[in-house]
């Protein structure tokens, strides 16, 4: 007889395991995949390339963001946390896959950044350990739409763990509806299919205000779509949002 939920960490582990394995995207099981994805560097994969992303550079132009402490989830191969790197921010970088990591540290070396940390692993995992806030500055492209509806309740709890107080968190995710992308099925189905997030959850605006409302909305719009020859990323199917810590 198993009876051995006592925590709510026992909770999420156990709606962990109701996905089936090969699916698990958003803890260290998933390494292996991301690992793969990540091996071939010659694919055309928009955000492979060393650009960040649009709404990163616009929000640093315009003056929002301005320097302190970043941290980066969900870093691939490094393009954001080295575009803050050069900007001045102390930088710390965290992603699941290996391959990224060392692609991210080579991409680093050749730059020539020096305020930049990348670290392997599971933020869950880490956060308080290896990755020690204050951060004025959380910075996430593409790592909250892998993640089940019930690793909210740990993504908020390493928000408020890790976020400064005034401190700005940044958010770039697949957008629900026309021209969007990402799985458009309700919370509920995912637990009664069991079978993984197909690909990534898609969100809407009013979701994302309701997910973030103790947080303050700064912008939320979509991505600007970008030509391969830009410097900067963008692609209209993701929404990018700016919140703010009180």
């Amino acid at each position: 007889m198993d009876r051995n939920i006592r925590t709510v960490d026992d909770v999420l582990a156990l709606l962990d395991d109701l996905f089936a394995p090969e699916a698990d995207r958003w803890t260290g099981r998933g390494a292996a995949w991301w690992d793969d994805f990540y091996t071939d560097r010659s694919r055309p994969v928009p955000f492979f390339a060393a650009r960040p992303d649009e709404s990163l550079v616009a929000a640093v132009e315009r003056g929002s963001l301005s320097g302190g402490r970043a941290l980066d989830l969900g870093c691939g191969p490094g393009r954001n946390a080295l575009y803050l790197a050069a900007r001045g921010f102390d930088v710390d970088a965290v992603d699941l896959s290996s391959t990224a990591v060392d692609w991210a540290r080579e991409r680093a070396r050749e730059t020539g950044a020096e305020n930049v940390r990348f670290h392997l692993g599971d933020a869950f995992a880490l956060a308080g350990r290896d990755l020690t806030g204050p951060y004025d500055l959380v910075y996430d492209s593409g790592c909250f739409h892998h993640l089940p509806p019930h690793r909210r309740v740990s993504y908020l709890a390493l928000l408020e763990q890790l976020l400064a107080p005034g401190g700005l968190f940044g958010l770039t995710c697949f957008a629900a509806g026309p021209g969007g992308m990402g799985s458009e099925l309700s919370d509920t189905d995912f637990y009664r299919e069991g079978a993984g997030l197909h690909g990534g959850l898609a969100y809407t605006p009013e979701a994302l205000r309701e997910i973030f409302s103790g947080l303050t909305e700064l912008e939320l719009r979509r991505m600007r779509d970008e030509p391969e020859e830009s410097e900067r990323f963008g692609k209209s199917f993701l929404w990018t949002a700016l919140f703010r810590r009180a």
